[in-house]
């Protein structure tokens, strides 16, 4: 599953391929619809939750409230099922595929960080991350270079050599994780910042 993105992807994979993959059809409503599209996917490969070896997320990074959904439901599956969980950074997830497209140089990713930013990554042409990822404006990292993900879209002045694909696949996460082709990390949220919204302070003194 990933919730790195305004919409909710989620997919199921079966040792050899991946046999189900669904995306939500409604934007930045993540916990309304991540369990029932995971039921979803599950019947339609004619599964029950029992079935699962392991669960994956995506861990951004991205928005504060969809990455806590979709990484306390992939802890949750995997407390409950006794099966392990793991983290992939869902901009390694965008590279996969891109590379496994062929995109035949390195190339970066970008997608959307909001506040017209954009989180970023550079990728030999395998998919393999060079650096980052980062939290930028897209001007102070703009390249004539290929890059792949939804910042592209957004900011073409910046990134002229848009490519897909634009938001991480399950499905792909699923190969990553099976396959390998990424880093697998800890099922922790990678935010790059602070979220937008925070406690509020002492009250001043009234006088």
């Amino acid at each position: 599953m990933d919730t790195a993105t305004p919409y909710v992807t989620v997919a199921l994979h079966d040792g050899e391929d991946v046999v189900a993959e669904l995306v939500s059809e409604r934007a930045m409503k993540h916990g309304e619809q991540l369990a029932p599209l995971i039921a979803e996917a599950l019947a339609q490969a004619g599964a029950v939750r029992q079935d699962l070896t392991a669960v994956a997320a995506g861990v951004g990074p991205g928005p504060f409230t969809g990455l806590r959904v979709g990484l306390v439901t992939a802890r949750t599956l995997g407390f409950v099922l006794e099966v392990p969980v793991y983290g992939v950074c869902s901009l390694d997830v965008l590279a996969a595929e891109a590379a496994a497209g062929g995109i035949g140089t390195g190339f970066h990713v970008a997608t959307d960080a909001r506040r017209k930013e954009v989180y970023l990554a550079a990728y030999d042409a395998d998919g393999a991350r060079l650096d980052g990822p980062v939290v930028e404006r897209p001007a102070v990292v703009a390249t004539d270079g290929p890059v792949v993900g939804e910042g592209a879209v957004l900011y073409p002045e910046a990134f002229p050599d848009a490519r897909g694909p634009v938001r991480p696949s399950a499905g792909w996460l699923a190969r990553v994780v099976t396959e390998e082709r990424a880093e697998l990390l800890d099922p922790e949220p990678l935010y790059l910042r602070r979220p937008d919204a925070a406690l509020p302070g002492k009250p001043k003194p009234v006088s």
